[in-house]
């Protein structure tokens, strides 16, 4: 079926911001033989990205069909949600905008200690720090909570706050496992107790770090499997878990509250990170203790000695909560653009949560379903491993990477933006060596034309590179999406292009 009119409406603009990107790649250096050493030297440093074709640029890709944002609930562009915000500013009148100070000097406040003390609630918890993202709270637990002679044990596709986190922390030891497997995590614990002997005496710790969801595969940690491994190799306590909720707040579980709360086990888990850039449609993060007598005062020199926007930020979550609370219990289609809240026959309004469950399984439903993709599959052009058995799981993640050959992931990519799509290509160091992809995330604001729109125009794109495998279009060895981008490349003069280089990965 041929994409929707609103998103072909949509597609030059992506082919504006790809010659962006593409005049960005041309050499400076060269040319600037007369400017002062400081500024030559930079772009001669930036030269060497060119050179390769992946100086990162600014872009915006302005697609009215949204499948590569983090604003899973489709709240970020929600009037109401702005409404919410400006109406906790208006109970809140005399806020400063500034921070004025650091948060152990005098950068704390009644109002966020409130705040704190309500999210900590909502998760079960028994206390909460407010952090200004994801990443910064990652950083935070990592470098400053595991003591000298402590452990880290982390899956080996933990996300890269963690990693940086680590580069500062005082556990000298710190060893991957395979990732989410609890027989891989339960061999290296006890190779670590075993070798380790601190630890094996309980004098000294091993924190064991997960994430909830992991964005770039799509798949749920088996959480209650990690917890009980955990349990059976250091009964006494001194291994705790740490995880990145970052992808399951308000996606997963009774309200929203994360998939430690789905499953019950919020006495089992030491720290849980929780952000509201992504599900919340807002801004910051926070990551709550199982003990109120723990962990709050560590020192995290990056919340100590940095900055919250304060009570803005502080009333932008705030404000989401108020209105995912409202959405709970009557949604209204009207603030937020179509197909975000739908209401079945009797009117009963569905939850955000429920629209991203349809959205993903309608869209698996098609894609399974057409017999050009399941021929692509079979070939080995591409795949997506987490659109099988979706009908058997209890719930769906909102995301759906599609695997692809080695540099094809940009092929994919440009298709879609041609077809008025926003998506990203993925590559390493983001995903292992050899394991490219096109990220594509479902969100409750997406109809469902769009979504049939989207699986359409990706076994559009199976069906083409089935073509050129097949020699069926002799000539045309290059999908018809990159000969456009070829042409763009050939008219700002940048030659020897390659598509394995069309986009850096900044984005995780």
């Amino acid at each position: 079926m041929p994409a929707p009119t609103t998103a072909m409406m949509y597609a030059g603009q992506d082919l504006a911001q790809i010659q962006k990107w593409i005049e960005g790649q041309k050499l400076k250096a060269p040319a600037m033989k007369d400017a002062p050493p400081f500024y030559r030297n930079l772009e001669a440093a930036l030269d060497e990205r060119r050179a390769g074709h992946n100086l990162v640029t600014l872009h915006r890709f302005e697609h009215k069909v949204d499948f590569s944002s983090n604003d899973f609930l489709s709240l970020a562009t929600s009037g109401m949600l702005r409404e919410a915000f400006l109406k906790e500013l208006e109970r809140n009148p005399d806020f400063a905008v500034g921070s004025t100070g650091s948060r152990i000097s005098d950068g704390n406040n009644a109002y966020m200690e409130s705040v704190e003390s309500q999210i900590a609630m909502f998760h079960g918890a028994e206390t909460a720090l407010m952090v200004s993202s994801g990443y910064d709270a990652n950083c935070a637990i990592f470098s400053a909570v595991p003591r000298p002679g402590d452990a880290i044990v982390y899956d080996e596709l933990i996300h890269a706050g963690v990693h940086d986190g680590m580069k500062t922390s005082l556990a000298a030891t710190q060893v991957p496992f395979k990732h989410n497997s609890a027989d891989s995590l339960r061999e290296t614990l006890v190779s670590l107790k075993e070798s380790q002997s601190l630890i094996r005496q309980g004098t000294r710790c091993v924190l064991i770090a997960v994430e909830a969801v992991y964005s770039m595969d799509g798949d749920v940690t088996p959480l209650a499997e990690i917890v009980q491994v955990v349990k059976d190799i250091f009964p006494a306590g001194n291994a705790q878990i740490v995880i990145d909720e970052a992808h399951s707040t308000r996606l997963v579980g009774k309200n929203g509250r994360g998939l430690v709360c789905a499953l019950g086990l919020e006495k089992e888990i030491a720290i849980r990170l929780h952000t509201y850039g992504k599900g919340l449609g807002a801004i910051g993060g926070m990551f709550d203790f199982a003990s109120p007598r723990t962990g709050r005062n560590a020192r995290y020199r990056r919340l100590f000695f940095g900055r919250l926007t304060r009570v803005p930020l502080i009333a932008a979550i705030l404000a989401n909560s108020t209105v995912l609370n409202t959405l709970l219990k009557l949604c209204s289609a009207r603030h937020i653009h179509d197909g975000a809240i739908v209401s079945n026959a009797r009117g009963d309004p569905r939850r955000l949560q429920d629209r991203v469950q349809h959205l993903v399984r309608r869209f698996c439903e098609n894609i399974e379903a057409d017999a050009a993709w399941d021929e692509a599959v079979t070939a080995g052009i591409c795949s997506m491993p987490v659109s099988h058995d979706v009908e058997s799981r209890p719930f769906v993640t909102q995301f759906l990477p599609v695997w692809t050959r080695q540099g094809q992931n940009y092929f994919l990519t440009m298709h879609l933006h041609g077809d008025g799509y926003t998506a990203i290509p993925i590559d390493p160091p983001v995903v292992p060596r050899g394991t490219g992809r096109v990220r594509l995330i479902i969100h409750a604001g997406n109809t469902d034309e769009e979504v049939q729109g989207l699986a359409a125009s990706i076994c559009r794109w199976a069906r083409e590179m089935l073509d050129i495998q097949e020699s069926k279009t002799p000539g045309n060895e290059m999908p018809s999406a990159m000969r456009k981008v070829y042409g763009l490349a050939q008219a700002v003069d940048v030659h020897g292009l390659d598509p394995s280089k069309l986009a850096a990965n900044p984005f995780e």
